[in-house]
């Protein structure tokens, strides 16, 4: 058998962080077992579905490094094949046409609420002729539920789960106008794409005590089926927006790589010993389903950014310094020079940044132009005594051999011949090069400026 697997998002907003380790599961079990992921948009709801969201979705995915295998499926492109075989269970026995008015359906509801029951249709079609049926109704197609006994799945996640049939109703697999319902359609395409294993959120755990009639009555194998818990809030909430950022691209924009966000994913309900650092390659090797928990995991944004922060380490140091740039491009235009300044940054920067959008700012000096803007408690530390001695540090500088070594050393027997604390020399320096009291090394940030740029920077600030 070969494997595979889908994600199938509704395209109705953002790809939410949850769906996007659901993506990750369905390709990570994909790859470990040798078969294909694909993805399916699941735009049956025309009135809340939007290409904008589709965009996204696709584009979510890429930057995640979870393209599918082959094009998308447009869900709805697929309406003839699952009203086809909606009339061939029709055409069996297996559905029939339900002419129930709305009041009628409206009354059931009523009545069930009266009783304290759950709201199920009562069948009062299932076995009627439809030439009893009133004038000016548009009949529904219901499939016919098993009455007795119960159903089984046996859940890779989950394990064996049980419902009474008797708690199962006829639902419809085909609307008044043509149109399938979402749970029929899902499980014509799930059959026709060849799917082993749905893997999925256990929201939808009770979805498939109902799809499975579909696949039963048509005489379909039953796919693997595997819930996974779902992803809370550190208050044990459903995840929102209130807890911080939920969607997939959201992450990307606050400047963390996509390698350390599917790291942290793949952690939460799954684990392999005390792992932690678990790179692409080694998470195809390892993953397994029966390795993810039963239980909802809790989203950590500390623990991401601390994973986020080694995979920066870790990263090469020209990739960085090519995205820090993108990043200081889009806040505006770069002067000449800036690129060879950040990536002489990059030894001191990457230690010491969590996120891209931290390193950026940490480069952000780089790129400005004379004159510069300052930091209210820069502009404090450049005091008349302070701008005598920039004059005087740039003119010692000037024989300075423009070296990363030297350069320290030079500041240090600076400091040492005037009888200065080497704070009292690099803090009004640190303020006049960048126009901020926190900065990389000062030595670093002199090495990457250049002579030339340092030296008109700090007679500026004196200016």
């Amino acid at each position: 058998m070969t494997v595979r697997t889908r994600f199938a998002p509704s395209p109705t907003g953002y790809l939410h962080i949850g769906g996007a380790r659901t993506a990750l599961f369905n390709f990570l079990f994909a790859r470990h077992h040798g078969g294909q992921y694909l993805l399916r948009i699941e735009d049956t709801d025309k009135a809340r579905s939007t290409q904008e969201a589709v965009d996204q979705i696709i584009k979510s995915l890429d930057w995640l490094g979870l393209s599918p295998d082959e094009p998308p499926v447009m869900q709805s492109a697929r309406e003839a094949r699952h009203a086809e075989v909606a009339r061939e269970l029709l055409e069996q026995g297996k559905a029939y046409y339900c002419f129930c008015t709305p009041e009628e359906l409206a009354e059931m509801r009523e009545t069930a609420a009266k009783e304290g029951r759950p709201p199920r249709y009562d069948g009062r079609w299932r076995d009627r002729d439809p030439s009893e049926a009133p004038a000016g109704v548009k009949p529904v197609i219901r499939i016919k539920a098993p009455r007795e006994g119960e159903t089984v799945i046996r859940d890779l996640v989950q394990g064996e789960v049980r419902v009474k049939n008797t708690e199962l109703d006829d639902m419809i697999i085909l609307r008044s106008d043509g149109t399938p319902t979402y749970l029929h359609a899902v499980v014509v395409d799930d059959h026709d794409m060849a799917i082993t294993h749905v893997i999925r959120g256990d929201d939808h755990l009770t979805n498939t005590f109902r799809q499975v009639m579909i696949y039963d009555a048509m005489g379909w194998r039953r796919p693997y089926f595997a819930h996974i818990p779902l992803i809370h809030g550190a208050d044990g909430a459903k995840l929102s927006k209130r807890h911080g950022a939920v969607g997939a691209l959201e992450f990307r924009d606050q400047g963390f790589l996509p390698e350390a966000v599917c790291n942290y994913l793949l952690r939460l309900g799954w684990g392999h010993g005390d792992e932690e650092f678990v790179p692409r390659q080694r998470a195809i090797e390892l993953f397994d389903l029966k390795d993810v928990g039963r239980a909802a995991s809790r989203m950590d944004y500390a623990k991401l950014t601390h994973l986020n922060a080694q995979y920066l380490r870790q990263k090469d140091a020209d990739a960085v310094a090519g995205d820090v740039l993108s990043i200081l491009r889009a806040r505006g235009p770069l002067p000449e020079g800036a690129a060879a300044t950040v990536r002489a940054l990059m030894p001191d920067v990457q230690p010491r940044a969590r996120t891209l959008i931290e390193a950026a700012d940490m480069c952000g000096f780089a790129v400005a132009s004379i004159p510069l803007t300052f930091e209210p408690k820069a502009q404090a530390q450049l005091t008349s005594e302070a701008k005598e001695r920039l004059l005087d540090i740039a003119s010692f500088l000037e024989e300075a051999p423009w070296e990363r070594a030297d350069l320290d050393k030079w500041l240090r027997d600076y400091a040492e011949v005037k009888g200065l604390k080497l704070g009292a020399v690099a803090q009004p320096l640190r303020a006049a090069l960048t126009g901020s009291t926190q900065s990389p090394p000062i030595d670093a940030v002199l090495f990457a400026l250049g002579k030339g740029e340092a030296l008109a920077r700090m007679r500026a600030a004196a200016a």
